[in-house]
C-alpha cells in the first residue's frame, strides 16, 4: 500500500523531531511505498539538507511554515499580479467568497475565544462543532480559490477576531485583547493554517495514498484531516510527545502579551481535539501521552500505545557483559562500584542542582562515591548559563580532595563529554558506573533510562512523565525536587551490589521485550493492515478502465460486508417477522444495522442484506441473486 507520511519539522530533514523514528519506520517496512509530506520550521533546517532516503520513498513534497510576511499590508490594497505572486498566487475573492470566508472565520474565532460549559467533555460541546465547521469551511474555500494568505491578513480578519473576543462567554484575558494583540494573533493564525493553502489536495498527491500517517498532532496532521475530508483517506496519528503541552511550556518564552497567548492556546487546544476526533486510530508513545490525549478529547477506544523503538544492538556488548558477570556474582562497574552516572542534555528541566545537593548527602554516607555527568548543554544561552552555574555549584559543594600531602586534589564530580579516549561512545558512558540517575522535573519519554536498561544498569529516577511506566518495577523511583529521597535511594543501591545486579538484569529483559525497533515495526505493520481493511479508500478511477467501462472484480468482496469485517462478533440478523429491505418494495422494513457505511464518491446502496449465516466466507458469498461476488 502507499502511505502518506506527514511530518512537521522533522523527517526527511537532517535535524528535527521524530527524524530517526520515521527513518526506521520507512526502512523497516519495505513492503509499502511512502510519500513524504513535510513541513519545515526554519531556514537553518532546510540548509542542513535531507537524510539519505531509501528507494521505497517514491515522492517528497515540502512546504515552509517559517517564511515571514513580505512586509506589505495584506488586505484590500493588494490587487496586482505581483502581490498575488508574492502571497501565493491565490485568486481574488468575490462578494460571495468574502461572505463565505467571514462565516467560516467567525465560527472558527468563536470556538477559539469561548470556553465550553463546565462539565462538558472535550470534543462534545458546541465549541468543537463550530471549530470543525470553520476549519473545514476555510479548507474548502482555500482549495477552490487557491489559498487563504490574503484573506487571513486582511482587515476583515482583525474585525472578526475583535468581535469574537468581545462576545459573551469569553474569558477575561481574551476580552482584554487590543488591536496589536489581534494583529499578532492573526499573523500566527495565518502561519498555523498555511497547510490549508497547499497544493497537496488532488488525486495525484494526498488523494493517491491509501493511508495518511501523521508523525505528530498539530499542523502536521492538518493535511491528513483534509485528505480524509476530500478523498476519504483514513488518518493515523502518532505522538511520542504532547504538542499541546509543548506549546503551553514554550508560550512563556514568547514575546506576546497574555491575550495573544490565550488565543493561541485556545486554537491549539481546539485543533488537537479535532485531530483526535477525526483520526481512525491514535498511537501514543506512552501512557503519559495517552492521558493528555484523553483530556483533549481522544476516544480511548481509538487509542493504542506503541512504544518508540530504539536500537538495542549498540548497547549489546555492555548489557551482555553485565548479564554474564551478574550471573557469576561479579561486578561490571567499570568506573567503580561507588560511581553514579547521569547522561543527558544539561538544561534546567534536568534539575542538576537537586542532583548535586543529593550527591552531597550521598558523600556523607559513602565518602568514596563519585558522580560523573555526561552531556553537553542544550541550544541557547540559558542552557549554557545553567551549565556554568552547575559547575560553580559543584566546585563549591565539593572542593578538590587529595589523598595525601603530596597528591593532587580531585573533585568527586566531573562534567564530561562522550567521544573522548576514556568514554568513546554512549554505551561506555552507561557502563562507567553502577547506578544511573535521572533527576528531571519535566520529562516525556525517558530515553536515557531505556538506554541504561539496555545496558543492564540499575536506575534511580524521579517520578515524572512516563518514568514509572518505563521502569515498571526494575528501578527505584522518588518524588521530584527531593534531594534527600534521591540520596537515600542512591545509597541503598550503592550498598547492595546483589540488588543492583538483580534490578539491572530485570531492566535489560524488560527493555528488550518492549522498547526495540522490531516490536515497534511489528506494531505498525499490523496497524496499517488493520486500518486499510477497515476503511479501504474507494476511488472511481480504480473501478473503470480507459474507456470508462466498469472493471470486473474491481470492488473487493469484503467492501460489501456490514460494518468492520475485521472485528469479531456475530453478524447482524433480521428480527423475526421482518423481510428484506428494498427501496422499491412497498411494505418492506429495513433490518437494523444493515445499511452499508457511506464512503466519499460511492453511491448509496440500493438494497440491504438478508439474514446470513455466521462466518466471513458465508457473508462474502452474499444472498442469492443480489449481484455480489
Amino acid at each position: 500500500m502507499r502511505i502518506g507520511l506527514l511530518t512537521d519539522g522533522g523527517y526527511p530533514y537532517a535535524t528535527g523531531e521524530s527524524r530517526l523514528w520515521c527513518d526506521r519506520l520507512v526502512r523497516g517496512l519495505p513492503q509499502h511505498e511512502f510519500d513524504l509530506f513535510a513541513l519545515s520550521r526554519s531556514a537553518h533546517q532546510e540548509d542542513q539538507g535531507w537524510v539519505r532516503l531509501p528507494p521505497r520513498v517514491s515522492r517528497v513534497r515540502t512546504a515552509p511554515l517559517w517564511t515571514p510576511e513580505d512586509g506589505t499590508l495584506r488586505g484590500s490594497g493588494e490587487r496586482g499580479l505581483l502581490a498575488r505572486l508574492v502571497t501565493g498566487g491565490e485568486q481574488s475573492y468575490g462578494r460571495r467568497d468574502r461572505r463565505r470566508f467571514a462565516e467560516c472565520l467567525t465560527a472558527l474565532a468563536t470556538a477559539i475565544c469561548t470556553r465550553d460549559e463546565a462539565g462538558t467533555a472535550a470534543g462534545e460541546g458546541t465549541g468543537a462543532e463550530l471549530f470543525a465547521e470553520g476549519l473545514h469551511g476555510l479548507a474548502e474555500l482555500a482549495r477552490e480559490r487557491g489559498g487563504l494568505h490574503l484573506a487571513l491578513r486582511s482587515e476583515d480578519t482583525v474585525r472578526i477576531l475583535e468581535a469574537a473576543s468581545r462576545a459573551p462567554g469569553t474569558g477575561r484575558t481574551v476580552q482584554s485583547a487590543t488591536v496589536p494583540d489581534h494583529l499578532a494573533f492573526a499573523a500566527e493564525l495565518e502561519r498555523a493554517l498555511r497547510p490549508l493553502s497547499l497544493d497537496w489536495y488532488d488525486q495525484e498527491s494526498l488523494g493517491a495514498v491509501d493511508l495518511c500517517h501523521a508523525a505528530s498532532g498539530g499542523p502536521a496532521a492538518l493535511p491528513g484531516l483534509l485528505a480524509k475530508r476530500f478523498f476519504g483517506v483514513p488518518l493515523l496519528v502518532t505522538e511520542h510527545g504532547v504538542p499541546l503541552r509543548a506549546h503551553y511550556l514554550a508560550a512563556c518564552d514568547t514575546p506576546y502579551a497574555p491575550p495573544v497567548r490565550a488565543l493561541l492556546a485556545g486554537f491549539h487546544g481546539r485543533l488537537a481535539t479535532e485531530v483526535y476526533r477525526q483520526a481512525a486510530l491514535i498511537t501514543p508513545g506512552n501512557t503519559h501521552v495517552r492521558r493528555w490525549q484523553q483530556r483533549c478529547g481522544a476516544d480511548p477506544a481509538k487509542q493504542r500505545t506503541v512504544y518508540p523503538g530504539m536500537a538495542a544492538e549498540r548497547f549489546g556488548r555492555v548489557g551482555e557483559n553485565a548479564e554474564r558477570l551478574g550471573a557469576a556474582g561479579e561486578s561490571d562497574d567499570a568506573g567503580g562500584p561507588d560511581t553514579l552516572v547521569w547522561v543527558g542534555r544539561i538544561e534546567p528541566a534536568k534539575d542538576l542542582v537537586a542532583l548535586l545537593h543529593a550527591f552531597a548527602e550521598v558523600r556523607r554516607a559513602e565518602p568514596g562515591a563519585r558522580l560523573r555527568l555526561f552531556g553537553a548543554p542544550a541550544d541557547g544561552d540559558e542552557a549554557t548559563a545553567y551549565r556554568a552555574h552547575c559547575e560553580a555549584l559543584a566546585a563549591q559543594l565539593f572542593p578538590d580532595e587529595a589523598t595525601g600531602a603530596h597528591a593532587e586534589g580531585v573533585c568527586p564530580v566531573t562534567f564530561e563529554e562522550i567521544g573522548g579516549p576514556e568514554v568513546p561512545d554512549l554505551a561506555e558512558a552507561y557502563g562507567a558506573g553502577g547506578v544511573i540517575v535521572l533527576s528531571s522535573v519535566v520529562e516525556g519519554f525517558p530515553v536515557s533510562l531505556v538506554e541504561a536498561m539496555f545496558c543492564g544498569r540499575a536506575t534511580v529516577s524521579t517520578d515524572v512523565g512516563a518514568v514509572v511506566e518505563v521502569i515498571g518495577g526494575t528501578g527505584l523511583v522518588v518524588p521530584p525536587r527531593n534531594p534527600k529521597a534521591l540520596a537515600d535511594a542512591c545509597v541503598a543501591l550503592l550498598r547492595d551490589p546483589e540488588r543492583r545486579a538483580r534490578l539491572g538484569a530485570a531492566a535489560r529483559a524488560r527493555a528488550l521485550e518492549l522498547f526495540t525497533v522490531e516490536q515497534n515495526l511489528a506494531a505498525f505493520r499490523g496497524i496499517y493492515l488493520e486500518l486499510i481493511s477497515r476503511t479501504p479508500v474507494r476511488r472511481e478511477a480504480d473501478t473503470v478502465d480507459a474507456h470508462g467501462d466498469p472493471l470486473p472484480f474491481a470492488t473487493p468482496p469484503e467492501a460489501r460486508l456490514l460494518g468492520h469485517w475485521t472485528q469479531p462478533g456475530p453478524h447482524p440478523r433480521a428480527q423475526p417477522g421482518r423481510g428484506r429491505s428494498d427501496a422499491s418494495g412497498p411494505g418492506r422494513e429495513s433490518v437494523p444495522g444493515s445499511r452499508l457505511p457511506a464512503r466519499p464518491g460511492e453511491p448509496e446502496p440500493r438494497h440491504t442484506r438478508e439474514p446470513e449465516p455466521e462466518g466471513v466466507c458465508a457473508v462474502a458469498a452474499g444472498p442469492a441473486g443480489d449481484g455480489d461476488a
